[in-house]
């Protein structure tokens, strides 16, 4: 009960609805900090990459190791060329000897007189060629394969000059360049500063979404909810935890990202990392502008949601049912990713574009890629910035009504048709 205790001497002293929205405000956000699961939550993405990225570097370097021990190794092979198409200089070059016997050749492998025996057949194209070989490992046992195959490119390239060899072998270079109203474009940079919009939402909700769910149970949980009303409003309580609740998202934004970019600073040549010239991405305003726009008003949506589910059920266990629901419905769309970018004149683009509950990621994506026009964007804005003014009224009403229920959910029939009781009006 400590909290709740200083929540109300505190308030007492402010008096006021504005140092009580000011205590809400403080002590959620100290409150939190101070936790070791928030600082555990918001570490664990940063972590999660870096052991992403040191098994991938690991797994490269033992990758070349394995590839560079397997050039090393040294394997008796009988090939029958029916084809007439591989060299006998490469054969000469790796020690290969011929055969004109396929049975006795497969024969040989089998009692393990030989390493392995490459049959090619008279028309490539159509028949296969067929490789025999010792076993010497799941993995090592791609070398095999690997040999037969070099001898045949290597045969066919000594045959044609340098431009068909590099058509082949699909090593001839492109530089594309694209135009848009008259000027370059470059789609892939011009996603980057818009996009992070989209990343940043898909972080923040998948990350904190449970501390939005569960931050109107826990006073309700441990009984102390009565005594904090009788000195606080209840829309002053609620509005308090919602900003406090953007307050440590933008913390834990923080706590993500600088770790990343600290290793990508540090350890960028020891990971193979590509070098990202910020300077060199486009930076459009209008449309970083619009993403900022879709990404507030998308969050306070999804947030005043949260924390309605949270204030009209009883229990934190009870509320995180409902968390998977919300997740469908936020992340559900992006199964028609394809759509968003390719046809988003489509009617199923358009409902899910703006429909409040599935349109931040389907406008913020659209947004992204440059597809969204100025009416659409303006309309899913004013959708968004509308659903969540409604959806944060009914969480304050929810919670006021909610705040003394400990056995059972409210419905939006009850919350509606009931009048105030003297505890909770205020």
């Amino acid at each position: 009960m400590t909290f709740s205790l200083r929540y109300t001497v505190i308030s007492r002293k402010g008096g006021r609805s504005v140092h009580n929205l000011g205590t809400v405000f403080s002590f959620e956000v100290i409150r939190s900090l101070k936790k070791k699961s928030f600082w555990i939550t918001a570490m664990a993405f940063p972590i999660i990459i870096v052991v992403i990225f040191a098994i991938i570097f690991f797994s490269n370097q033992a990758t070349n190791k394995a590839a560079e021990n397997t050039k090393n190794q040294h394997f008796n092979v009988v090939v029958t060329d029916v084809s007439g198409i591989v060299s006998p200089q490469l054969l000469k070059a790796i020690g290969a000897t011929t055969s004109t016997d396929k049975d006795q050749g497969i024969a040989d492998v089998a009692q393990g007189k030989i390493d392995a025996y490459f049959y090619y057949p008279a028309d490539i194209a159509t028949q296969k060629v067929q490789v025999y070989a010792k076993d010497v490992g799941l993995f090592d046992n791609s070398r095999y394969q690997a040999v037969a195959s070099m001898l045949l490119q290597q045969s066919v390239a000594r045959k044609v000059d340098a431009q068909t060899k590099a058509i082949l072998q699909n090593t001839v270079g492109y530089d594309a360049v694209t135009y848009k109203d008259g000027s370059v474009y470059n789609g892939f940079s011009q996603i980057i500063a818009p996009g992070i919009f989209l990343v940043l939402f898909y972080i923040l909700i998948v990350m904190f979404g449970n501390q939005m769910l569960t931050s109107t149970t826990e006073e309700k949980e441990n009984r102390v909810i009565e005594m904090i009303l009788t000195t606080i409003k209840a829309r002053t309580l609620i509005i308090g935890k919602i900003l406090s609740l953007v307050v440590l998202a933008l913390v834990q934004v923080c706590a993500i990202l600088a770790p990343i970019i600290i290793i990508y600073l540090l350890f960028r040549h020891q990971l193979a990392l590509p070098n990202i010239n910020l300077t060199n991405i486009p930076l459009d305003p209008l449309r970083i502008g619009i993403g900022a726009a879709l990404f507030a008003c998308s969050f306070m949506l999804f947030t005043g949601l949260l924390v309605a589910i949270g204030a009209a059920v009883p229990t934190a266990k009870e509320a995180g049912g409902f968390f998977g629901v919300v997740m469908i419905f936020l992340f559900g769309p992006l199964y028609a990713v394809t759509l968003f970018i390719s046809a988003p004149d489509s009617t199923l683009v358009k409902v899910l574009s703006f429909f409040p509950f599935t349109a931040p990621i389907p406008l913020m994506l659209r947004n992204a890629v440059g597809n969204l026009s100025m009416p659409g964007a303006l309309l899913g804005i004013v959708i968004l910035a509308v659903s969540a003014t409604i959806v944060l009224a009914i969480a304050i009403r929810l919670f006021r009504y909610g705040a003394l229920e400990y056995s059972k959910r409210l419905s939006l029939t009850t919350i509606f048709h009931k009048k105030d009781t003297a505890i909770i009006r205020r």
